[in-house]
């Protein structure tokens, strides 16, 4: 069988996704593997896509070989997608998976948008491989690596794929602005970060309806704009200091310019099941932030064209964007009414400052965000400076007196004489302190606690 790996890592040859590609090749000799580096010379692709298309059309099987970034996959590589599905290869009945490393933060929205894609190319989907960075290197990691090349060989063989799940695909007619105003006040800074490209002016129009219903003044930026020198390249020069090793600019404008900000909305048409390359981009290079939280608790908004409410994985990863951040999430505007309601819960948030609690979103990706940075933290310095600041390392083994409570909880409830004599007491006790805070209540106390 052919095998084409679509190498989607800004490293090249130097990607350690792609060593497991490598690993793959030299297991199963039968099988012939060429790479594309479609990240690495994707400035050359968009040129000319003859080379990368006479690969991809030999091929029986697409393997999509890339790290996972901020949700999704590398700008690049997004952008090598938004190419072939523009050139009008006929790709229909070939096959494709992935295989991808990351260390498991919100790797299944990456799988799910690859796959997305995959579909809209009439490709048959088998599930893919995601693997920790290290795995590689050891005896489990490879095993896993071998039982999946066998089930892709035992799929191709057996014309075996996944079926096809349901996306947004609707188009919409164009938007016009048609809200009234209302007066502006100055008291919050909002800014509005919106990608004007090939928008055709629905994006500017919705925009303007929000910033027509908003009480507050609005800043915008069209990142269309903006120069950027190119995607993140994923090579940790930003580590140390938060200095990206571009010289466009953009992380002083990062900081400066929008996370400066008491609010943030976002604005942006869905390209290929995302927000499109020049947001990945973007979003790809505030990595210069390593994995601080910078704008937390701070409100967001979203104001989208197209068929959002058909794209479930695209509402995963808002959703996940905003609950690791720990920022409020005013809502998504898809149209008159919507951009309303966002607007108007931005502004309470605002006025309130009110964020609410992470749910499992955010919570499960701040942990593994802690254990990362508690490992690399001689490598990710200023990351582990913020997490010491603000109370992020809450490793579980620290709190020894709960730990000592459960222990001898643990060793009563096992003693069966012990826990006839207890019956209900059990459960009277552990609602005792909540009881407390209830009888300390009194009407009127709807404010900040004291």
């Amino acid at each position: 069988m052919k095998i084409c790996v679509i190498n989607g890592s800004p490293a090249g040859s130097f990607s350690i996704t792609l060593q497991t590609c490598l690993y793959l090749q030299k297991l199963f000799p039968e099988q012939h593997f060429t790479v594309i580096d479609a990240a690495r010379k994707i400035r050359s692709f968009e040129k000319d896509m003859t080379e990368a298309l006479s690969l991809i059309e030999e091929a029986d099987l697409l393997l999509f070989s890339y790290p996972v970034y901020t949700f999704l996959a590398p700008s690049q590589l997004q952008c090598f997608i938004r190419l072939l599905k523009s050139s009008g290869a006929s790709l229909e009945g070939k096959f494709a998976t992935q295989i991808t490393t990351s260390k498991h933060f919100y790797d299944m929205t990456a799988h799910r948008y690859i796959e997305d894609n995959c579909r809209d190319m009439k490709l048959r989907v088998i599930h893919g491989l995601s693997a920790d960075m290290d795995d590689l290197l050891t005896e489990a990691g490879q095993h896993d690596a071998r039982a999946f090349m066998k089930y892709v060989l035992f799929c191709t063989e057996h014309n075996i794929c996944e079926p096809a799940a349901a996306c947004g695909s609707a188009s919409l007619p164009p938007y016009k602005a048609s809200l009234p105003g209302i007066p502006k006040q100055e008291k919050y800074d909002t800014v509005l970060i919106l990608d004007s490209e090939g928008d055709g002016g629905s994006l500017r129009e919705m925009a303007a309806d929000f910033t027509a219903v908003y009480p507050y003044k609005v800043r915008t930026v069209d990142i269309a704009e903006y120069p950027f020198a190119g995607g993140c390249l994923g090579c940790f020069h930003c580590a140390g200091d938060g200095k990206c090793i571009y010289k466009d600019g953009f992380d002083t404008f990062l900081r400066s310019t929008i996370q400066s900000a008491d609010a943030i909305v976002y604005a942006f048409t869905i390209r290929d099941h995302s927000m499109g390359v020049r947001f990945k981009m973007y979003d790809d290079r505030q990595f210069c932030n390593g994995h601080r939280t910078v704008t937390e608790g701070k409100p967001f908004g979203y104001i989208i064209r197209g068929d959002y409410e058909n794209e479930k994985n695209l509402q995963t990863v808002i959703e996940a964007r905003s609950q690791v951040g720990h920022n409020f999430l005013a809502g998504e505007g898809t149209d008159k009414d919507t951009i309303s309601s966002m607007a108007s819960r931005l502004a309470y948030a605002l006025e309130n400052q009110y964020v609410g609690p992470r749910n499992f979103y955010g919570v499960g990706g701040m942990k593994i965000f802690r254990d990362l940075i508690w490992l690399m933290r001689g490598l990710m310095k200023a990351d582990h400076v913020y997490y010491k600041q603000h109370g992020i390392y809450d490793f579980p083994q620290k709190k020894r007196g709960q730990m000592l409570k459960m222990c001898i909880l643990g060793g009563l409830v096992r003693n069966p004489s012990i826990r006839a004599k207890m019956g209900s007491k059990m459960n009277e006790g552990m609602i005792a302190p909540y009881s407390k805070v209830i009888a300390a209540a009194a009407p009127g106390m709807k404010g900040e606690p004291s």
